[in-house]
């Protein structure tokens, strides 16, 4: 299992690597979004994982099947996502991130989102997400490039975890 890199990883702030469609189903890409699942289901709070975030210069991130409540119709696994459509409506959420613990703010997010990507296989997929997905989809897009959520959050705090 690979360990979450913090904010001063040099890593966290590069613009993340295309994979090239032939790659998608290698064993070095299975194993990338193996490990990320892996590293995820560490953290009780952590609800998606962008590749850099584990030290992979690669434009994947998975999502947390718990966050789904059972949808399956929601993929866990986007290779090469383009968020292609946000709606004007913005809100403010409150956001944290497993490469910035335990700092937690307020960042302003469209309340939907559209994004297109790659399964695990090379299929090309949209899906349109609202919520928190829609957050999901926005702050891990960032991750992959190199933007982390405290560049942009108001009415930053750092909340300790309880034991």
């Amino acid at each position: 299992m690979k360990k979450i890199v913090q904010q001063n990883d040099p890593i966290l702030r590069k613009i993340a690597k295309e994979v090239r469609r032939e790659d998608i189903s290698s064993p070095k890409i299975k194993t990338v979004i193996k490990e990320m699942f892996q590293s995820l289901a560490t953290q009780k709070d952590g609800v998606a994982l962008a590749a850099p975030q584990i030290g992979y210069s690669k434009r994947i991130f998975v999502i947390s099947s718990h966050v789904l409540n059972a949808d399956t119709s929601i993929p866990l696994i986007y290779i090469n996502p383009t968020i292609i459509k946000r709606s004007r409506d913005r809100k403010n959420m409150e956001e944290g991130c497993l490469s910035c613990r335990w700092l937690y703010g307020k960042t302003k997010r469209s309340s939907r989102t559209t994004i297109e990507a790659f399964d695990e296989h090379g299929i090309p997929f949209k899906i349109e997400g609202t919520g928190l997905l829609a957050q999901i989809f926005q702050h891990e897009t960032d991750h992959l490039d190199g933007i982390l959520f405290i560049d942009h959050a108001k009415e930053l705090r750092e909340i300790e975890p309880e034991n």
